[in-house]
């Protein structure tokens, strides 16, 4: 009997060894899961090409009049998205803001090479604000960052080279430790730190920017919970507006909340420095 506990410790302790090691070969095939059949190219957006500081070349859709000395919002999507997805949303930014919007894509999305992982999200948001820095003349000051669930993270951390205008975050998570609790693998929060090769967290980067933050969430999104959206616009040293869109879920924020949104929306990219605001939408999905 002692032999065979001994035995089923042994072969429990190795498959969760096991389990740990699947965890931190496979976490950024999680993380970044490229659709596998994206739709034909929109008619409306300008594809323009660019090369990150790693050699590999990607593409932005960009929409609206973005001449030189034009406000650009640099608008990031989510992990089981692409960019031209994200051209219709963009034509109604342009046409409640008046920004222009560049919509970047990712290594390993939509056709492009390469391989989506922690560092390559960076590089390639990068490489996205010095293209629209320096080929449609955008400085700091007219450039608003925006970002959708995975999005919202890259966005944060590219915040803080870029310090633009304003950061605007759509269903933001707190940072990815979060996010593996959720997983329900016992000890993991524990093993993090050994494990981990995700380190995005949103809420220590808005902890230290300058930029004010604003945030929308749904309070029915079960990927992302509301508690987090929350947390990361209290977070926020310099705080915008929080909108809380009643019955929306994690991909239906804009069409739940409807006119609320594009108000909130259109407040957060010209919100000036230090104003501070806070709303919740009463707006309903039709039945």
């Amino acid at each position: 009997m002692t032999q065979f506990v001994s035995w089923l410790l042994i072969g429990l302790g190795l498959g969760y060894a096991g389990l740990l090691l699947l965890l931190w070969s496979f976490q950024e095939r999680v993380v970044f899961q490229p659709p596998a059949s994206p739709p034909a190219r929109p008619a409306n957006g300008r594809r323009v090409t660019y090369t990150t500081s790693d050699g590999v070349r990607l593409f932005s859709y960009v929409v609206g009049e973005c001449a030189h000395g034009h406000s650009v919002m640099l608008a990031f999507h989510g992990n089981a998205d692409v960019a031209r997805w994200l051209v219709p949303w963009a034509q109604k930014v342009v046409e409640r803001t008046g920004l222009c919007v560049v919509l970047p894509e990712y290594r390993g999305y939509d056709g492009l090479d390469g391989v989506p992982s922690y560092a390559s999200s960076a590089r390639d948001a990068l490489a996205a604000w010095e293209f629209t820095r320096d080929s449609l003349g955008v400085t700091p000051d007219r450039l608003v960052l925006f970002g959708h669930s995975l999005g919202s993270a890259i966005a944060a951390e590219l915040a803080d080279a870029a310090t633009p205008r304003a950061l605007i975050l759509q269903s933001p998570f707190t940072k990815a430790q979060d996010m593996a609790r959720r997983m329900f693998v016992p000890g993991l929060n524990a093993l993090w730190r050994l494990i981990s090769r995700v380190h995005f967290d949103t809420v220590a980067r808005v902890r230290e920017l300058a930029t004010p933050v604003s945030v929308v969430h749904g309070d029915r999104d079960f990927i992302i919970p509301e508690w987090m959206g929350r947390a990361v616009f209290s977070s926020a040293k310099a705080k915008g507006e929080l909108l809380i869109v009643h019955g929306a879920g994690h991909n239906d924020v804009p069409q739940v909340g409807g006119e609320a949104y594009w108000l909130w929306l259109a407040r957060a990219a010209v919100v000036a420095s230090g104003a501070t605001r806070s709303a919740e939408a009463g707006t309903r999905s039709a039945p």
